[in-house]
């Protein structure tokens, strides 16, 4: 996931978190996103992750 071209554009991505349980594992996948600095939410059993350092604000 983290070669995908969004990622490496600093774009947002979106995925189940069955697919990344099933992939790579939800220790691992956290594990990657801290040392990349990247910030990720979850809702349901979507997991947006931001390919970026910026700041997040909740609107709403």
């Amino acid at each position: 996931m983290f070669a995908c071209k969004a990622v490496q554009q600093g774009q947002v991505v979106r995925r189940k978190k069955r697919d990344i349980e099933h992939y790579v594992g939800m220790d691992r996948f956290l594990k990657e996103l801290h040392q990349r600095g990247f910030q990720a939410v979850e809702n349901r059993e979507q997991i947006v992750i931001f390919c970026n350092r910026a700041p997040l604000r909740r609107l709403a």
